[in-house]
């Protein structure tokens, strides 16, 4: 019995020692830079994407590429975050975001390539997203950004939403974050 609990504590252990390295990681790793336009060999889907929310979504890439921790990541990203990712005020994160989707996509960028190749595009027009004078409204695209090349796995997507008729709000947002 204590053969087998102690090979079950030597397990955890290094679980949570894997854990804890890849956690503090940072993902400085990636060869390419996000600046800059999305790459050449990206699906026809690629010129659905308005010029500003090609921007949007650059900056994003770019702030997650050369953040030094994730706090300034946080700081960085709030500026162009927008919908159910921030608060009533727009002007802060939700309290759920940066411990959960900002720092997976903080740690995992270096597995997508770089500068972004878009997969595919989902536009949605008449979206809503956020919470009391934050909430915006508009046309949502949610484009997949491929793995670098050699990386196993499927395409991840960022959503940004273009709002329409905002008073203060006019450039788009990213509102949906977490699966890089």
């Amino acid at each position: 019995m204590r053969i087998v609990q102690s090979n079950v504590a030597v397990a955890v252990l290094a679980a949570l020692t894997l854990t804890v390295s890849c956690a503090s990681t940072p993902p400085r790793a990636g060869s390419g830079t996000a600046s800059g336009a999305i790459a050449d060999n990206s699906s026809p889907d690629a010129a659905k994407i308005p010029a500003e929310v090609r921007e949007t979504l650059t900056t994003y890439l770019d702030i997650l590429h050369s953040s030094a921790s994730l706090d300034e990541c946080a700081a960085r990203f709030v500026k162009i975050a927008g919908g159910v990712l921030v608060n009533e005020d727009g002007r802060s994160l939700r309290s759920t975001v940066v411990p959960y989707a900002l720092k997976k996509d903080y740690g995992n960028l270096h597995f997508y390539a770089l500068p972004p190749q878009v997969t595919r595009v989902d536009v949605r027009p008449g979206v809503t997203s956020g919470f009391g004078p934050s909430t915006i409204r508009g046309t949502s695209y949610k484009i997949w950004i491929a793995k670098a090349p050699g990386q196993p796995g499927m395409p991840a997507p960022i959503a940004l939403l273009s709002p329409e008729g905002h008073a203060t709000i006019r450039q788009p947002k990213v509102i949906g974050i977490g699966s890089l």
